[in-house]
């Protein structure tokens, strides 16, 4: 997986996470997100602890071979997001909203509304650090399990059930954590480089070109004008439902 840099968008975040501790983290309480991938999730009773799951990084559906895994980052966003959420419901279609805690934390609505639309949520850190591999592990814990409580605070109780380390940036020590805390490291198969905003057109194009490659689609709701990715998303759904492709949640 590539490493994306050039996120300045995500500096103005930073600093609220610093004065996040750990600890604060670890005392939260979970709940489960879960159900079909055409149906609604539903939200469990909270408990002390959420099943462990593998600690290997995902990519398949679980809905088989000629499926794909809809990703989308950074958000939520309060212009993007909704406009993603129409496309995504005028096409019959569930996705994974891999969100910053800071991001969701600021827009708990739209959190709600993906929740209650059937989509899943992905813990995607506190602030979006794509250099946290090189982090100490004190540091890592608090990026993602901070976030998970933002997330999961945001959403009125449903916890993430992945976690996309920003930029690929996982580290053994990342994906074991998360894993334990019932959330499935994720990668993905095809950067549509939405975020480099090079045109709807060049979007669909890479999205088509690279299928091949896998099943999980990374594009991204925040950080900038999405108005390409919701452009290329607008051709890019109805074209994968023409081919036969059905629409998944990766694996857990």
């Amino acid at each position: 997986m590539a490493r994306h840099g050039g996120r300045g968008w995500y500096g103005r975040v930073a600093a609220a996470a610093l004065g996040v501790t750990a600890l604060a983290a670890a005392t939260s309480v979970w709940t489960a997100q879960a159900g079909p991938a055409g149906g609604h999730p539903a939200a469990r009773p909270a408990a002390p602890r959420a099943a462990h799951v593998s600690a290997a990084i995902a990519h398949a559906s679980d809905r088989g071979a000629h499926a794909v895994n809809i990703t989308v980052d950074d958000g939520p966003d309060p212009v993007w997001t909704p406009q993603v959420l129409q496309l995504l419901r005028d096409n019959g279609v569930k996705a994974t909203f891999c969100m910053v805690g800071t991001q969701a934390e600021a827009h708990p609505d739209l959190v709600r509304r993906v929740v209650a639309a059937g989509h899943r949520l992905c813990d995607h850190t506190v602030s979006h650090d794509t250099t946290m591999d090189t982090k100490s592990r004190a540091y890592q814990s608090q990026q993602i399990l901070d976030a998970e409580r933002r997330i999961t605070k945001a959403s009125g109780g449903v916890r993430p059930v992945y976690y996309r380390a920003p930029g690929g940036a996982f580290t053994p020590y990342s994906r074991h954590l998360a894993a334990s805390h019932g959330m499935r490291p994720l990668g993905w198969n095809v950067d549509s480089m939405d975020f480099e905003r090079p045109g709807a057109d060049a979007i669909v194009a890479t999205v088509r070109s690279e299928l091949g490659n896998g099943p999980t689609l990374l594009f991204h709701d925040a950080g900038g004008d999405r108005s390409q990715t919701v452009a290329a998303l607008r051709t890019l759904l109805p074209w994968l439902k023409r081919q036969g492709y059905s629409f998944g949640f990766p694996v857990r």
